[in-house]
């Protein structure tokens, strides 16, 4: 009976132990994965904002190439957004761990 137990705990506890896992990695990876993009920027548009004071003619050019360079790494922040949403919504890793435990407890 006390293996039988056993066996009902680890086929709950992983399942939890992957969601905690799972919510805490996403956590993470929208944090790290917004600052770097939100410092860029900053640094783009300080930039670009002294550039267009010192040659107002060129703030056109300028302009544009800060849209197209901001896209860019604002890109990087949404690649961070979509694997944190893959790893709530979607985790690759529940099938695997899901059949590792069946293997493991023989179910």
């Amino acid at each position: 009976m006390d293996e039988m137990l056993k066996i009902e705990l680890l086929r709950d506890a992983f399942p939890q132990t992957i969601a905690m896992w799972s919510i805490i990695i996403a956590g993470v990876t929208i944090a790290i994965g917004s600052i770097g993009p939100a410092l860029g920027e900053a640094k783009a548009l300080a930039e670009a904002l002294s550039g267009i004071a010192r040659q107002p003619d060129e703030a056109g050019t300028i302009t544009r190439t800060l849209f197209v360079g901001m896209a860019m790494v604002e890109s990087t922040a949404i690649y961070c957004l979509l694997v944190s949403l893959i790893l709530i919504f979607a985790n690759p890793f529940w099938n695997y761990f899901a059949n590792a435990v069946d293997k493991v407890v023989g179910g």
